[in-house]
C-alpha cells in the first residue's frame, strides 16, 4: 500500500511539531529538508520519532564517496528511516552509502532506506543544465542504475513511476509533487494527483504546501489519504 508522507516544510521548529502532533496516529511519516534541518538540527529529529512517527531526512547528499558514507552513518545514528542521495554523485558513492548501511549492527537506532534522486519535479522539459535527454528519459535511466548501485528505491516524478516500476522493478519509487485535484502546482512542473500516483506505482507520496495551507491540515490529509485508499 502507497504511504503518505508530510513533508514538515515549515519556517520555525514549533510550527513543525504543532503540525506533527495535529496529524499524530494518522499520518504514519514526516519528511524534514533542507531549510527545517538547518533551523532545528538533529533534535528535532528525535522529537519526531519519540512522537512515533517514520522520519524521511530529505537532504540529497551529493560529495565525494567518504562524505557521503559517513553523512549516511550520522543520518542512521540520529534513527533516521529514509533518506535521499543524488544519483548524479554516481556508482562509487552510492555504493559508499550502501556498504554503511550494510555495516550497520542489527541493534542500530534505524537502518534507513537509500533512495536516489533522479530529476527534481521542478524541471521542465529543456530545464536540465547541460541535459539535452527529457526529463522522463534520463529519470529511466539513472533510477535503472541506482538499481545496480544497491538503492532501495528512487526520487522521481509520478509521470515516471509506471516507466522505471517496469524497467527496474526491484526499485520503490518515492514521488514528490503529489497535487489534488484543484490545488496549486506553485513550483512543481511535473506534478500528479495522489489517485494518479498511486496506480502508476508509486509507494510513497510526499505532500507538503497541499497540506500546509489548507484551511484545516488534518482534514487535508485525511482526504488524501482516502484517495489513496481508494486507488489501490
Amino acid at each position: 500500500m502507497a504511504q503518505l508522507i508530510v513533508a514538515l516544510d515549515l519556517p520555525r521548529k514549533d510550527a513543525a511539531l504543532s503540525l506533527a502532533r495535529n496529524l499524530q496516529g494518522l499520518v504514519p511519516w514526516c519528511k524534514v529538508g533542507m531549510e527545517l534541518f538547518t533551523l532545528a538540527g538533529p533534535n528535532l529529529l528525535t522529537s519526531l520519532k519519540n512522537m512515533g512517527f517514520k522520519v524521511f531526512l530529505d537532504l540529497k547528499f551529493y560529495d565525494i564517496p567518504h562524505t557521503v558514507g559517513r553523512a549516511v552513518n550520522a543520518a542512521a545514528a540520529a534513527g533516521v528511516d529514509l533518506l535521499t542521495l543524488h544519483c548524479q554523485g554516481g556508482g562509487r558513492m552510492c555504493r559508499e552509502a550502501r556498504a554503511v548501511v550494510d555495516s550497520l549492527a542489527a541493534d542500530s537506532p534505524a537502518r534507513p532506506l537509500l533512495f536516489g534522486v533522479t530529476v527534481l519535479t521542478s524541471f521542465a522539459p529543456g530545464e536540465m543544465p547541460g541535459i539535452a535527454a527529457s526529463p522522463a528519459d534520463f529519470a529511466l535511466g539513472l533510477a535503472a542504475s541506482a538499481q545496480d548501485w544497491g538503492l532501495d528505491g528512487v526520487v522521481c516524478s509520478g509521470q515516471e513511476a509506471a516507466r522505471i516500476k517496469a524497467a527496474s522493478p526491484g526499485l520503490l519509487c518515492l514521488c514528490p509533487g503529489i497535487r489534488p485535484a484543484g490545488t496549486a502546482a506553485g513550483d512543481q512542473r511535473r506534478v500528479m494527483t495522489p489517485a494518479r500516483a498511486v496506480a502508476a506505482g508509486a509507494d510513497f507520496l510526499v505532500v507538503g504546501r497541499p497540506i500546509l495551507e489548507a484551511p484545516s491540515p488534518l482534514e487535508a490529509a485525511r482526504r488524501i489519504l482516502v484517495e489513496i485508499n481508494a486507488a489501490e
